[in-house]
């Protein structure tokens, strides 16, 4: 299953932390990790680069 998924369930409160961890596979140190890099990528978007003009 794809990792933001099951963040994005855990978030959503379909599944614990420690379910979201379970099914991820990881200890509680590196799901936080996780976590802080999703949240990183959702709350700052990419700006799109335009080629060309």
């Amino acid at each position: 299953m794809d990792k933001s998924k099951v963040i994005d369930a855990y978030r959503r409160g379909f599944i614990t932390v420690r379910e979201c961890g379970q099914i991820l596979g990881v200890e509680d140190v590196q799901l936080q990790r996780l976590l802080q890099q999703e949240e990183s990528k959702t709350s700052c978007p990419q700006q799109s680069q335009h080629v060309g003009g």
